[in-house]
């Protein structure tokens, strides 16, 4: 890639009386390094300035705005996860709108209607028992799902028939030497 120094010397060439001197040459090059700080740091700013393209500053300034953070670890997830929050508004409390607001947060949490008003469930699928920081999890799903509406949680655990299918008999379970909470967990 042509620094700008360069660009500059490309520039005045056809002026002919500017040729690469010891004086002129030091002009061109302090300016051309200049400007080549400037371009980087517009481009930097062009990067993290949009939610589409930001890697790092830009979503900590976008994060601040926010009264929950994103689960999300990569910056491919915070950029979906940040995008799904700043979307949520007046028009966002449509079952449909609030999964996708919980997807794009990165949540492994499903909402469905139940029969009883003013009642919905929310489902973990593919995380057995109780999900690692439900605590963090259960405000930002809260601050999703309409306030007017009681949620209930709804959590799967190891079935029994699961357990015979999985295990010849007691002998062999407990050669494994699994904890009850992690043996309520081994549905996969």
């Amino acid at each position: 890639m042509m620094g700008y120094a360069e660009y500059l010397w490309e520039l005045l060439k056809p002026m002919g009386p500017y040729r690469k001197g010891v004086y002129t040459a030091g002009e061109l090059d302090g300016v051309g390094a200049a400007l080549d700080g400037v371009s980087g740091g517009l481009t930097e700013l062009e990067r993290e300035a949009f939610l589409d393209t930001a890697e790092d500053w830009g979503l900590e300034r976008i994060e601040s705005l926010l009264t929950r953070r994103p689960v999300a670890e990569t910056a491919e997830g915070k950029r979906l996860a940040l995008a799904a929050l700043l979307r949520i508004g007046g028009d966002s409390f449509t079952l449909a709108a609030v999964n996708d607001n919980l997807r794009g947060c990165g949540l492994n949490a499903v909402v469905s209607e139940t029969e009883d008003p003013g009642i919905v469930e929310v489902r973990f699928p593919d995380v057995p028992g109780i999900p690692d920081s439900f605590r963090e999890l259960q405000q930002i799903i809260e601050d999703i799902i309409p306030c007017h509406l009681e949620v209930r949680y709804v959590y799967w655990y190891i079935t029994w028939g699961m357990l015979e299918n999985r295990f010849q008999n007691w002998g062999a379970l407990e050669d494994e030497g699994y904890t009850w909470g992690a043996l309520e967990k081994l549905v996969k």
